[in-house]
């Protein structure tokens, strides 16, 4: 986008601008069916030369398609503490330690079931 407004910057001083602005990128995909799904929370680490460093924080397994056509598949817990986690503490919002575990996260309809069945429904 800098480049498509005509401002000529050079590539690598572009990068450190964006990694200097932003913490965490959220990527969107259009999956099987035509639907729209967050698939990757990814935070920004840094710069390696000219590449900007990643790693993801959550991500969404596709593991096939439904009888609807739609894409069907799961939320997991990649495994990594962020860096901005920090920034929670210092703000007087911690997380537990253990929210970042690597885990599979329970669909919108299976908290739904666990909701009914703690509620004798």
């Amino acid at each position: 986008m800098v480049s498509m407004a005509g401002l000529n910057f050079p590539v690598h001083a572009i990068r450190q601008q964006t990694v200097s602005a932003l913490n965490i990128l959220i990527q969107l995909e259009r999956l099987t069916g035509g639907r729209r799904k967050i698939v990757t929370i990814a935070e920004i680490t840094g710069m390696e030369g000219e590449a900007i460093l990643m790693q993801d924080i959550f991500r969404y397994r596709q593991t096939g398609v439904g009888p609807d056509g739609h894409a069907v598949g799961h939320f997991e817990v990649c495994g990594v503490r962020p860096m901005i986690a920090e920034r929670f503490e210092w703000e007087g919002r911690p997380l537990p330690k253990t929210f970042f575990q690597h885990r599979v996260l329970p669909s919108h309809a299976e908290r739904e079931a666990q909701k009914g069945a703690r509620h004798g429904r």
